[in-house]
């Protein structure tokens, strides 16, 4: 906004004036970029508007500060023109490695950042591969759960997810995917439990209640705090990490190539 009252001054006498702060106009050719013709009249002047008293709140601030603090605008427009700069180059960084990005990230990629890198996945939390169920005490036949979760028959597995789905009103039922233990078992007794390493060292299963339900915690492994987490469950983690390297090499990449292409043009020079 300093730059264009500054360096784009048009003629006002065509222009219509839709607000005023002081000296200071905004025009309605200045809506146009927020306006599209798709946008429907109400949202229109509800955009409008908005844009509007954002406007004159900015305005206010800045001849406000205008009076209170000496403002060098020489840094102003410098810092203005950094900040315009940086956006644009983050645009077309952003669609370049949006272009050239390998997103596939094979399994022995993974293991061998893991294993090259073991002591940055060291567990935070407790976690565990396990089966909990919560249900109301209004369930009927809550007495067969036990049996169908230690059962390995495809039939009774399949029985225990119908059930789940009918009375439980909180259930995970795979007990091979790892899961952080205080996420599993939230609103519990189970989350209230003060040792929770001890408590998983001596407890596989367990059945707990309150006033209105029944808990069932089926335990086929845990992982405690402090020791190095198992590569299934951060190999989505390490998945990202990898992602993320690539796309800071290509915008270095991207950078090395404009430059050298510009050297071999002769496209600039710097002055002694």
């Amino acid at each position: 906004e300093f730059i264009k009252r500054k360096n784009d001054q048009t003629d006002s006498d065509n222009r219509v004036a839709i607000a005023r702060v002081n000296t200071t106009y905004l025009y309605k050719d200045e809506l146009d970029d927020i306006l599209t013709p798709a946008t429907s009249k109400q949202d229109s002047a509800e955009r409008a508007e908005t844009y509007i008293n954002s406007w004159v709140r900015k305005q206010l601030l800045i001849q406000e500060a205008g009076k209170k603090i000496n403002i060098n605008e020489a840094e102003v427009e410098r810092k203005i023109l950094d900040y315009r700069f940086s956006l644009i180059a983050y645009e077309y960084q952003s669609y370049y490695i949006k272009q050239h990005l390998d997103t596939a990230v094979s399994a022995a990629e993974i293991e061998n950042y893991y294993t090259g890198n073991i002591d940055n996945f060291v567990l935070k939390q407790n976690i565990v591969q396990a089966v909990f169920i919560k249900l109301p005490k209004t369930a009927p036949r809550t007495n067969r759960v036990k049996e169908l979760l230690f059962s390995s028959r495809e039939k009774d597995q399949s029985e225990l997810k119908s059930y789940c789905l009918s009375f439980s009103t909180a259930y995970h039922l795979s007990d091979s995917a790892w899961m952080v233990f205080d996420e599993l078992v939230k609103n519990s007794p189970l989350a209230e439990i003060p040792n929770k390493i001890q408590f998983l060292k001596a407890n596989r299963y367990y059945e707990t209640s309150d006033d209105g339900y029944l808990y069932f915690l089926k335990v086929a492994k845990y992982r405690i705090s402090d020791n190095i987490s198992p590569l299934e469950f951060v190999k989505d983690d390490i998945r990202n990490i990898i992602l993320n390297k690539r796309k800071v090499e290509l915008a270095k990449k991207l950078e090395d190539e404009v430059y050298n292409n510009a050297v071999r043009e002769k496209e600039f020079e710097i002055f002694e």
